[in-house]
């Protein structure tokens, strides 16, 4: 069976529920406390045994690019200055993990994002996170998914119970929970349904393990709801030649992709860091609300 080595990071987006902050910087680029949202992600790959990221990224986005790559003039500058804890934290993430750019040059959704993928991903399983999914969990949430995969061979995606006034909101699957495990046995799935006509309240979140299959099928994939090719579409035609595991991460996840769920998590993530934590929390106590 072949390893999960690579990952696919769609970044194409162009950030509109952060506008004006998004006007002149990738979305993906937000500081989350002091990093950049896509960083903590590409650690959670790095931290899952990914060894090679592919950014699928868009017009705007050689910031992105940028924090990845070495940056001679600002190293040379903490060094002549001796600030060396400064240094490493900077040269750790050029060093994180190897990264590819491939640019999508339509904003044709999802699916086709991944289809850009292609040529540096070749004829393998692979897997695919989305930055607006951040999941804080002891074990990463893509090295929980790489265990199932490898238990089973099959495809799979992340799900996690939502409330039914939710619901819409997302992808759900059909499908009934493997016995005496955290995954399920995937028999269809609805893009944004109703909640009254959604087939259960399993939700599909921003991370994927994908055959490689599913580059043949998004090529011939139509453009589904709002005019864009959906990788929903894509994977219901998977499922008739191959099984999809669906698979209850263990963890926090938050939706940085809306203005709340960004603020929750800055929140969250500076309460536990050890430098922050105490007297944020302090802060937070004074506040008269």
């Amino acid at each position: 069976m072949s390893k999960i080595k690579t990952a696919v990071f769609p970044a194409a987006g162009l950030g509109t529920r952060f506008l004006p902050a998004t006007k002149s910087q990738p979305k993906e680029m937000l500081p989350l406390v002091d990093k950049p949202m896509i960083q903590y992600v590409v650690e959670e790959a790095k931290n899952s045994g990914i060894e090679h990221v592919v950014l699928v990224t868009g017009r705007g986005k050689n910031a992105i690019e940028d924090h990845f790559d070495i940056s001679f003039e600002l190293e040379e500058n903490l060094k002549s200055k001796g600030k060396s804890e400064l240094l490493e934290i900077v040269q750790s993430v050029s060093k994180m993990i190897t990264v590819s750019y491939v640019r999508q040059k339509e904003p044709l959704g999802l699916g086709h994002a991944i289809l850009c993928a292609k040529p540096l991903v070749g004829n393998q399983p692979f897997a695919v996170f989305l930055g607006d999914d951040l999941v804080d969990s002891k074990v990463p949430c893509m090295a929980q998914m790489i265990k199932s995969f490898e238990k089973h061979g099959n495809s799979v995606i992340a799900v996690q119970e939502v409330p039914g006034e939710e619901i819409s909101s997302y992808g759900v699957i059909a499908g009934g929970r493997i016995a005496d495990s955290r995954e399920f046995d995937v028999t269809d799935m609805v893009e944004k349904p109703p909640a009254s006509q959604a087939p259960s309240n399993m939700a599909v979140i921003g991370r994927y393990i994908l055959a490689p299959e599913i580059f043949e099928i998004l090529e011939t994939t139509g453009k589904g709801a709002g005019g864009e090719i959906q990788l929903t579409d894509g994977l219901k035609t998977l499922l008739e030649s191959q099984k999809i595991i669906g698979y209850e991460f263990e963890g926090t996840r938050y939706d940085t992709g809306s203005k709340l769920g960004f603020l929750q998590a800055t929140v969250e993530f500076a309460l536990k860091r050890d430098d922050l934590g105490p007297s944020f929390r302090k802060y937070l106590k004074e506040l008269d609300l």
